[in-house]
């Protein structure tokens, strides 16, 4: 098979879907990768060690979309790609698909085989694919949240730990999902005292045994979210549904309550947000006010530190991409009923149920 991996161009991003130890293993099983010039110098590969691996460096991203069989990307194709495709071709990234319907109808429209890191789900319920970014995303999060109450910044001008004879800042952590347990982790180590809220008894427990009394954990309702929230200095929200749209959890009425300075990093913005005043934001524009409330909205969190999100989204992802290869789309699939999850749309069908309630359109399920 062909391989095919473009330069990204979402604002911001410097991942790239392959490292070299990935093209070599394409190779040694006797495929062929193509890599657009440049495509690693942001995460701090270059060409040569590519070409050292064994791939072809292509010119054009054109030339790229034209002659790969499969297209291995990190984020999810924006306008500029969607003539790109080629009919019945494999696209294997980020999708998200269900906040973007613009992106949906431009894959059923060129028929493309489109499978989604975000929705392969082991038989446990866990997501293999999405979880090393949320992990990044998590502890990003208070950093990032951190630096947002800086006064210059829009921000309270609280420091998250305080300091001898000061009270500390005050974290609430909505969803104890991945992205909420990484979030947990950092935001204990800045000495704030931080509140985690989960619908999941069987979490909030895990949380009250890791922990140890060092996080305020409190089962997920209307009420509690908006007491929490109203006394918080930063609000992480961390609440994913796989495929579908996140839930609107924090309201607009709720935001206006909040206090002045206060900071919302929304990371759930890929999949819509859980804040109900959420608006993707970019690297190069990372936050905007509502009701005096900084909202940090990035939807490429982990673009921000490459090296480390490549080299963690790769370890992940070249053993799926391997067995697509190796066995064909149908092939793998029959093997790993994970990776069947994955597949979103499929030759002009949407066939994932969550993505097709979003659009309010018919769910064509699979059949080989």
């Amino acid at each position: 098979m062909i391989i095919g991996i473009p330069k990204e161009v979402k604002n911001g991003e410097n991942r790239i879907s392959l490292i070299p130890a990935g093209v070599k293993s394409f190779v040694q099983a006797g495929h062929k990768v193509l890599i657009e010039k440049g495509a690693g110098l942001g995460s701090g590969i270059t060409d040569d060690e590519y070409i050292l691996a064994g791939a072809e460096i292509v010119i054009s991203n054109k030339d790229i979309y034209h002659r790969a069989e499969m297209i291995l990307k990190v984020k999810e194709p924006i306008p500029d790609e969607y003539p790109l495709f080629q009919e019945n071709q494999i696209l294997f990234t980020y999708l998200h698909l269900a906040p973007v319907p613009e992106l949906t109808q431009a894959l059923l429209k060129r028929k493309i085989i489109g499978i989604a890191y975000e929705t392969i789900q082991m038989g446990d319920g866990t997501l293999p694919l999405l979880t090393p970014m949320s992990e990044i995303a998590g502890r990003m999060s208070i950093q990032v949240g951190a630096y947002m109450l800086q006064k210059e910044n829009g921000g309270s001008g609280i420091l998250l730990g305080g300091v001898p004879g000061v009270e500390p800042g005050k974290i609430a952590i909505i969803g104890g999902g991945v992205v909420g347990s990484n979030a947990a982790k950092m935001a204990i180590g800045t000495g704030a005292i931080v509140t985690i809220l989960d619908i999941n008894l069987n979490r909030l427990r895990h949380f009250d045994d890791i922990f140890v009394g060092r996080v305020q954990i409190l089962m997920s309702d209307t009420h509690t979210i908006e007491r929490s929230i109203l006394e918080a200095d930063l609000v992480i929200g961390g609440v994913l549904i796989p495929g579908a749209r996140a839930p609107k959890l924090i309201t607009k009425d709720m935001v206006s309550k909040m206090k002045k300075g206060s900071v919302i990093v929304d990371v759930a913005v890929d999949q819509g947000g859980c804040v109900e005043t959420t608006t993707p934001t970019t690297h190069e524009n990372p936050t905007y006010l509502v009701d005096g409330v900084v909202h940090y909205c990035v939807a490429n969190m982990p673009a921000a530190v490459p090296r480390t999100s490549t080299f963690a989204l790769t370890n992940a992802t070249l053993p799926f991409a391997l067995k697509i290869a190796n066995l064909g789309y149908q092939g793998a699939m029959k093997s790993d009923k994970a990776l069947k999850k994955g597949l979103n749309v499929f030759k002009g069908k949407i066939v994932c149920k969550a993505v097709a309630e979003a659009m309010g359109l018919e769910c064509s399920p699979f059949e080989f």
